[in-house]
């Protein structure tokens, strides 16, 4: 249809009167323009007979805002088109004008939405690639507005369906990373590369996968995508398994994806499901993923789903048969600083109680990270946790690498807390390295270290019990920690330093008490029957369930008197 000509939009006399306010502000504006004030007519374009006043000074519509915008930006923005042509037909720049953005009048009109403003651009010129500062181009800019029928526009006058923007992604790329089928489906037709690559090699179909977009994987395998492509993140299949969408694997896996291609790292898609808990993916993936790959990669999709907090991922996995005792390799051990091996670390890691009996029901050993599991428990204070991993053979005689004590780590964490203490001593803790003292009567006036050697034969300095439990902050402690350690062993004698700090406590009469008289004889029995089952079968309490003894008995050689924990389990449900 042929444009109005500039004539059409004037106005009478008479008409103009009746907006003596607008006509005042433009006058004004003028006289400031003269003044090399500038003019702004962004008001006047609500009056287009007050913009054709102003389209006979091409000075004016050449004025560039704080933004960059010229008067042919703003009119490209507003609904009426005859704004739009006035201030064109007005102008003398280019209309590849840019703002500060590096947007163009036709940008703009994309990005509003306004079909016609953009058709009218289009046909004056306008190149449809001209991208902003952010390379962003008007077709990228109308399917990020959900724009189709300008998307449509922009392609029938030639827009280059396959430009690159931030990333070197393409037009495709964005859609497929939003799942928008129709204007993937557009792109296609349009001719647009199924399997373009970004700067990172990723395909659009790899960003369709991720973000869990069925439809769009469809028809991009339809239109000859490939599923080998891999990007500097791994495989489709790897990043298809970020989503965990079931179906999404399935089709992948149909249309030939390998389960078993690593990453670079060695996770496979197993992995990256398990750790994100996905369910139904997993079970997916399982069947078709080798157990040599899994070997190969140096670690267990048990160790995934463990760190990530996934019981169900657990069950599933051990039903599946994977090994609850397979180990980190050391290549994949040294990415961690505490150097762990085993999924039940991640599970007892992050305080998982589910996990951890899981995999300890099915059989996980507890004892086979360079830090003890036990130790970690200690730490987070969880009782129930604690418990679980004792009831399973934990080890509460273990030495940390770091604390060189002279005495099992453990009762470090327990000593301001009876439950703790209680629960390490009822294992078999080994309460008579903490009274074994060198210096016994002699003064402790000189260095209180002596050296102590360990496997590989590098002589340490080792800290001693009294050492420890008489510094100031800790003080005010050690005669209620020997009170209840007095009930796991026979007479022991104190050393000076260990002494003098006890006598100035309020337990010290009764600790003198207990020192002074003969032990009852069923209590020395019991220490030596627990002697004789050795501190391994203490570990685990049901190796005494299998001694031929009474009940009672048997909760004797237990301290059962002494298990503040089940006691207070029995009251708090």
């Amino acid at each position: 249809m042929k444009a109005e000509t500039e004539d059409d939009f004037y106005q009478s006399e008479d008409d103009l009167d009746e907006d003596e306010a607008t006509q005042y502000i433009i006058e004004q504006s003028l006289i400031q323009y003269r003044k090399l004030k500038g003019l702004n007519p962004r008001s006047t374009y609500n009056h287009p007979d007050a913009l054709n006043q102003l389209a006979v000074h091409p000075e004016t519509l050449s004025r560039v805002d704080e933004r960059g915008w010229i008067p042919l930006h703003e009119a490209a923005v507003q609904d009426n088109k005859r704004i739009l042509e006035i201030t064109f037909s007005g102008i003398k720049v280019t209309i590849k004008c840019r703002t500060l953005k590096g947007e163009t009048p036709l940008f703009l009109a994309v990005v509003h939405g306004l079909r016609e403003n953009a058709t009218f651009l289009l046909q004056n010129g306008c190149s449809p690639d001209l991208q902003n500062d952010e390379q962003d181009s008007p077709l990228v800019a109308a399917i990020l507005n959900d724009q189709y029928d300008l998307a449509t526009l922009l392609l029938r006058y030639s827009a280059n369906v396959d430009q690159t923007g931030p990333l070197s992604r393409t037009a495709l790329h964005e859609c497929a990373f939003l799942g928008l089928e129709n204007f993937v489906h557009l792109l296609l037709e349009s001719g647009a590369n199924p399997n373009a690559c970004d700067i990172k090699k990723k395909t659009p179909l790899a960003l369709a996968a991720q973000n869990g977009h069925l439809k769009v994987v469809e028809v991009l395998l339809q239109k000859g995508a490939h599923v080998w492509c891999e990007s500097e993140s791994g495989t489709i299949l790897f990043e298809a398994a970020a989503s965990g969408n079931p179906d999404i694997i399935s089709l992948l896996l149909e249309h030939g994806a390998d389960p078993n291609q690593p990453l670079y790292s060695g996770h496979l898609p197993i992995h990256r499901v398990a750790y994100h808990g996905h369910r139904l993916a997993l079970e997916h993936l399982i069947p078709v993923t080798k157990m040599s790959a899994v070997k190969e990669s140096g670690m267990s999709p048990l160790h995934s789903a463990a760190a990530g907090g996934h019981a169900h991922c657990v069950e599933i996995l051990l039903k599946a048969g994977y090994d609850p005792n397979f180990m980190l390799h050391p290549r994949v051990r040294r990415n961690y600083d505490d150097e762990r091996r085993s999924a039940l670390f991640f599970a007892v890691s992050n305080n998982d109680l589910q996990c951890t009996r899981l995999l300890l029901e099915a059989g996980a050993m507890v004892n086979q990270d360079p830090i003890n599991c036990l130790q970690v428990a200690l730490r987070q204070g969880n009782y129930e946790l604690i418990n679980t991993l004792l009831k399973f053979g934990a080890n509460v005689n273990y030495y940390s690498r770091i604390n060189t004590t002279h005495f099992p780590t453990a009762l470090q964490y327990a000593l301001k807390d009876e439950v703790m203490m209680r629960m390490i001593l009822n294992h078999g803790y080994d309460v008579k390295r903490c009274f074994d003292c060198p210096y016994g009567d002699s003064s402790h006036d000189y260095a209180p270290w002596t050296t102590s050697i360990i496997k590989d034969m590098v002589v340490i300095l080792c800290v001693k019990f009294c050492e420890v439990i008489t510094v100031s902050w800790l003080k005010h402690l050690s005669a209620q920690v020997v009170r209840i350690m007095l009930d796991y062993t026979d007479q022991v004698s104190f050393c000076t330093k260990l002494k003098e700090t006890l006598m100035e406590q309020k337990q010290w009469d009764e600790i003198c008490h207990i020192q002074r008289n003969a032990r009852s004889l069923k209590h020395l029995c019991r220490l030596r029957i627990r002697e004789h089952l050795s501190r391994l079968r203490l570990r685990a309490p049901v190796f005494i369930n299998f001694l031929p003894l009474p009940t009672r008995l048997k909760d004797y050689l237990r301290y059962k008197e002494f298990d503040v924990y089940s006691r207070g389990s029995m009251f708090n449900p």
